[in-house]
Parts: C-alpha cells; sequence; structure tokens
C-alpha cells in the first residue's frame, strides 16, 4: 500500500506536538474547563472526591499497561480511544446536573480513568521522542501551554458569568452542548496524528523504522522497566506530581466565595502557560550549558521555587482549618477578591500552578533525556502516569475523609521535597548525547539502501537538506566547541 505523500512541515515534530497539543486542549482542557464552571462534582465536595477517586484509582491500574498497548496500536488509535472518556464525563457532569444521577458520574469516572491512560501514553511518547535532544524542553512548553490553555478559557469562562450574576449556580444546556462539540473536535484531530515511523526530524532521522511492536516485547519491555533503577528512583517525583490538586482545590472550594475562586481557577491556568514556556525554553533547552548542567540548573530551579511558594503557603495554612473555613461559610463571609484579605491569596495560586509546571517539564525532561526510543518512552510515561494517579487517588482520599488542612499541606510538600535528591542522582547519569548509542535511522539511507524491502511509505518523506549522519555529526561537534 502506497502512503500519501505529506509536506515536510506536516511531518516535522514541532507539528505533530502542536497536533497533540489541540487534541488534549479540547479534551483534557474542556474537561477541567467544564469542572470549573461550577457543576457536577463542583456542587457536591463528597461526590466529587469519590468520582476523582476512582478515576484515578483506575487510570493507575491501567496506566501499568498504557505504555504497551500505545506501542501495539500505535499513537494514533490509542490518542482516539483515550479521548473517548472525556466526552463521556462531560456528559456525567450534564446529566448530574439535570437529573441527579450520582452513580452515573461514579461510573464516567472509572471510564476515563482508563482511557485517560491510554491518552497520556500516547501524549507523552509523542512528546518526549519525536523532536530532537534540543528541543526537548520546547516541547515541553508548546504542548503544556496549548494544553492548560483549556482549563483557562474554562477559568475566564466561569469568572465572566460570577462576575456579572454574582455565583456560577448552574451551567446552560448549551454550554455544556459547546463544550461536547469542542470535544468531539479533538477525538476527531487524534486522527490527524502521524505514527513514528513517519516522522522526520530536523537532522534527516526517522523517529522510529517501525510503526508498532509486538505485544510480547511490550511484556519484555515492561519487564525490563521495572528492573531499571533511575525509573524507581524517580517514583517519589511520579507520586507527588499531582498530590497536591486535591489539598489545592479543597483551599480554593473551602475558602473563597464563587467568584473568587472563578478567578483562582483563571490565575492557575496563566501560571502554568507562563511556567512552562519559561523552563522549556529559558532552562531546559538554553543553549549555553552542556545537556546534564542544564539538569541541575532545572532541578535547582524546581527545588527553590517549591521551598519558597509552599512555605508561603504553609504561613497562610497554620491560620486557619476546616471548622475555620466552615463557619466561614455559614456566615457568609468567604474570601472576595475586592476584600483587604485577599491580597497575595492570588498571588499564592498563580505560583502554585507555575511551579507545578515546571515540576511535571522536569520529570519529562529527565525521561526524555534517558533515551530518544519512542516506545521507551511510551512505557515511561505510562508508568509516570499510573504512579501519578495513585498519588492523586491517595490524596483525594485524604480529602474526602476530611483530614485536617495542615496535614494535607505537609503530605503534599515533604513529598515533592523528598523526590529531589533521587532526581539528582538520575540526573548524573544523563549523557550529553544518546545519538551515539542509539541506531538513528536516516531516511536518505533508507531511500538509498531498504526502500525495496518493504519499507514504500519511505519514498514520500520529505527528507530536509543537509540531512546527512555527517551534518549531523558536525553539527554535534560544533555544538561541543562552543559549550563552556
Amino acid at each position: 500500500m502506497v502512503e500519501l505523500k505529506l509536506p515536510t512541515f506536516y511531518t516535522a515534530p514541532m507539528t505533530q506536538i502542536v497536533l497533540v497539543g489541540i487534541t488534549c486542549f479540547a479534551t483534557v482542557g474542556m474537561f477541567s474547563a467544564v469542572s470549573n464552571l461550577g457543576a457536577g462534582g463542583t456542587q457536591d465536595v463528597t461526590l466529587s472526591d469519590t468520582s476523582n477517586g476512582v478515576l484515578y484509582g483506575l487510570f493507575a491500574v491501567t496506566g501499568l499497561i498504557s505504555g504497551g498497548i500505545n506501542n501495539v496500536l500505535g499513537p494514533r488509535i490509542t490518542l482516539f480511544i483515550g479521548t473517548l472518556g472525556y466526552a463521556l464525563y462531560v456528559g456525567a457532569l450534564w446529566c448530574f446536573q439535570t437529573q441527579g444521577t450520582r452513580w452515573f458520574l461514579i461510573f464516567a469516572g472509572a471510564l476515563l480513568g482508563v482511557s485517560a491512560a491510554l491518552l497520556w501514553s500516547a501524549q507523552g511518547s509523542i512528546m518526549m521522542s519525536y523532536p530532537l535532544e534540543k528541543d526537548k524542553g520546547k516541547s515541553f512548553s508548546v504542548f503544556w501551554a496549548i494544553f492548560q490553555f483549556g482549563s483557562f478559557l474554562g477559568s475566564l469562562i466561569a469568572l465572566a458569568i460570577n462576575i456579572r450574576s454574582g455565583s456560577l449556580s448552574a451551567v446552560s444546556t448549551s454550554t455544556y452542548i459547546a463544550f461536547i462539540v469542542i470535544i468531539f473536535v479533538g477525538i476527531a484531530s487524534a486522527f490527524l496524528v502521524l505514527p513514528p515511523n513517519r516522522v522526520v526530524r530536523g537532522d534527516g532521522t526517522l523517529v522510529k523504522l517501525e510503526a508498532a511492536s509486538a505485544p510480547h516485547e511490550e511484556v519484555i519491555g515492561m519487564a525490563q522497566l521495572l528492573k531499571d533503577w533511575r525509573m524507581l528512583a524517580l517514583l517519589p517525583m511520579f507520586f507527588a506530581s499531582n498530590y497536591f490538586y486535591a489539598y489545592q482545590g479543597a483551599v480554593n472550594a473551602l475558602m473563597f466565595d464563587g467568584p473568587t475562586r472563578a478567578l483562582n481557577a483563571t490565575l492557575e491556568g496563566a501560571g502554568a502557560i507562563i511556567g512552562a514556556l519559561l523552563i522549556g525554553f529559558l532552562v531546559l533547552d538554553g543553549k549555553r550549558f552542556h545537556r546534564r548542567t542544564r539538569g541541575y540548573l532545572g532541578l535547582g530551579v524546581v527545588t527553590a521555587m517549591t521551598i519558597i511558594i509552599w512555605g508561603v503557603g504553609l504561613a497562610w495554612q497554620v491560620t486557619f482549618n476546616r471548622a475555620d473555613a466552615l463557619a466561614r461559610k455559614n456566615s457568609g463571609t468567604l474570601i472576595n477578591y475586592h476584600d483587604k484579605e485577599y491580597r497575595g491569596k492570588g498571588a499564592l495560586y498563580f505560583f502554585y500552578f507555575f511551579n507545578d509546571a515546571c515540576y511535571q517539564a522536569l520529570i519529562y525532561w529527565i525521561m526524555s533525556a534517558i533515551t530518544n526510543d519512542p516506545f521507551r518512552l511510551a512505557r515511561f510515561a505510562g508508568l509516570y502516569k499510573a504512579v501519578q494517579s495513585a498519588g492523586a487517588a491517595g490524596s483525594f482520599g485524604m480529602d474526602a475523609v476530611a483530614t485536617p488542612l495542615l496535614n494535607e499541606h505537609l503530605a503534599s510538600w515533604i513529598m515533592m521535597l523528598f523526590s529531589f535528591p533521587l532526581a539528582f542522582f538520575v540526573i548524573r547519569t544523563i549523557k550529553e548525547t544518546n545519538y551515539d548509542t542509539e541506531k538513528m535511522v536516516y531516511v536518505e539511507d533508507i531511500k538509498k539502501d531498504e526502500l525495496e524491502q518493504g519499507v514504500p511509505e519511505l519514498e514520500h518523506a520529505e527528507v530536509p537538506p543537509s540531512s546527512t549522519p555527517e551534518a549531523e555529526k558536525s553539527s554535534i561537534e560544533k555544538e561541543d566547541r562552543t559549550s563552556p
């Protein structure tokens, strides 16, 4: 079967990362956006915690095998299946608001946990393996900014409605229909993503010669993954990476009125976008330093921010507890953004999610620096999301039983601090490049030597000029000479 000839820009890694970002913007982003609109679980904290607990629990279990599923099915089919759960969950939120069907929301959360694991494994593999080594921080930045813009947009809508009406007790049917239509656009966009054997990097190499792997290879690959001490050392970082969401969401819901919660959510989205762009472009992919040095700088920046930002949060947290928040609610004295008491709280939420984006960027960058192989990175992403979701499930479980907020804060903060020394030892193993140890397949070589051996689709691959092994070697040597 002869593949359709594709333009050069379409087979470029950054184009594919943008497409995955659009898919996640229209699905995961809209899921987050509609959750910020005050409907569904946000009106019933216990139901929300239960649904999220089930969601993340199944997410954790499925994540252990989702990387292998992605490698067997390919990113297109995996992304497509992964997006379906988001449409169902938003429909369940709509159903809960109009019909009060609690069980359906929990059921939809369970299915979303399974599908989300597939989506994020495919996303992680594409984002980490498709770009050149020098662009992996930027690829995270671009993806995260596009993806988080979905949450930012929903928060702006919620903020506008709240400011106009003073509350957000319900969402109109037309609003839900608009979100579901956008989600279906995201589902369709999954089919625009190319498999690794059709993506050509800027140096003329294919991401991977094979489009998919075999099931038995995935069993072996997963067993080898669990034997890698570097993955084991990163497990605390994985576990902590979503643990704090339950705490931050609980404080936002308990201490602030509707308009202010929406404002905080808007600031969260802005912080995530700006944080991702800054750390990816300026720190992790900075041109002045060797790769391992950039890893140390990234770890230092994230560590310093975590100490400062969460220290400020602790200073505020020790001034109130759940009983104080309940008393505020009963007396109608929840914090409003006009109040003098609100000063600094909006900035805290901005920097909470600024720090979150940097923390996530560092994790992805470390994993992508270990290898360029998309199949291995899909397994890495699956394990990451599995452990991350286990942590999230535990945190929502803590919040569901009304654990003291101070305890939730300290648990989140201490786990992040504990993960940094282990991450340091993993960064120590990072090499300047993996190109010298991993087989690199050049399109020009394939055209010359292997075209008649069963790889017809490469006949139509567009290759940038000067994309030869000699040119790449020269480029690497030049970078080595100019680096301090």
